[in-house]
């Protein structure tokens, strides 16, 4: 008796919820799960894209490098190198190095050079590895700015995120101009040689930024020399817009200045190029 009454009870009860009610709640608690499952998995595939987009730009900004030193020393000669970017940018800012050449122990500067740099910029919301991150890709050994050999590269490219940067804070891929240096000795007679140290730099200068498809464009568009006798070569390099975050701490370099004892009586050359930049010139 006492179980039928209580169902019975259960049966009158106004406030229990009908089917209808409960399979809305139902409903709208499968719907709210759903949404939250597909905004995760959202979040994960765009987080995995940015990030091998960014491993692919790695390559390709290595790329740029190499075919700067393609086309620095060729006047006319172009390349064009595409790439594909749907989180990132690059980007051919207003920032410089300063390479300063001095003589014999001059006191002074003999001649400086200014250089843009190249970037690639990773929005941090998108793709991040930790502040102050660096790596080192091209050359894989140093950090130096003065490279030598023959085949010793004209740029360095690496990887550097730091937050709170004048421009935004972006996990960033970096092209910067470096010095080559080739020490050769020819022959003038039978039994007299001629020792050279040349130094190599492209000097990278803005074109069309037009932005209209993705590609960088370089042109070699002329090539100096200056001649100099001298047994003592110091470069130093210094960072103009330090002010906006693009100082020592940006640039890494292992030293900022580098001092190069010659052969007494050589000749040094000093060799720079005119490498015209265009973002997006081709469709």
């Amino acid at each position: 008796m006492v179980k039928k009454s209580l169902l019975h009870r259960l049966r009158k009860d106004k406030k229990a919820l009908t089917p209808a009610i409960s399979t809305t709640i139902l409903t709208s608690a499968i719907i709210v799960m759903l949404l939250v499952t597909i905004n995760f998995a959202n979040n994960y595939l765009n987080a995995r894209v940015a990030e091998n987009e960014f491993n692919a730009m790695k390559q390709f900004m290595q790329n740029v490098g190499e075919q700067i030193d393609s086309v620095a020393w060729i006047p006319g000669q172009t390349e064009t190198i595409r790439f594909a970017s749907k989180f990132g940018h690059i980007s051919f800012q207003p920032v410089f190095l300063n390479y300063s050449i001095y003589l014999g122990g001059s006191p002074s500067a003999n001649f400086s050079y200014l250089t843009r740099i190249l970037l690639y910029n990773m929005p941090i919301n998108s793709y991040n590895i930790a502040d102050n991150y660096y790596e080192r890709l091209s050359p894989p050994s140093t950090d130096s700015f003065l490279q030598a050999g023959p085949s010793a590269p004209v740029s360095r490219t690496y990887i550097i995120e730091k937050l709170s940067m004048n421009g935004g804070s972006f996990l960033r891929i970096a092209v910067v101009p470096c010095i080559r240096m080739i020490n050769t000795t020819t022959s003038t007679g039978e039994s007299t040689t001629q020792n050279y140290t040349r130094f190599f730099l492209p000097i990278l200068s803005p074109g069309t930024q037009t932005g209209s498809s993705q590609s960088v464009t370089l042109r070699g568009s002329q090539v100096s020399r200056e001649t100099r006798s001298t047994n003592n070569v110091k470069i130093g390099v210094s960072f103009p817009n330090a002010t906006m975050g693009y100082n020592d701490n940006f640039f890494r370099f292992s030293s900022q200045n580098e001092t190069v004892t010659v052969e007494p009586g050589s000749i040094v050359e000093f060799h720079t190029s005119k490498v015209i930049v265009s973002i997006g010139l081709y469709d």
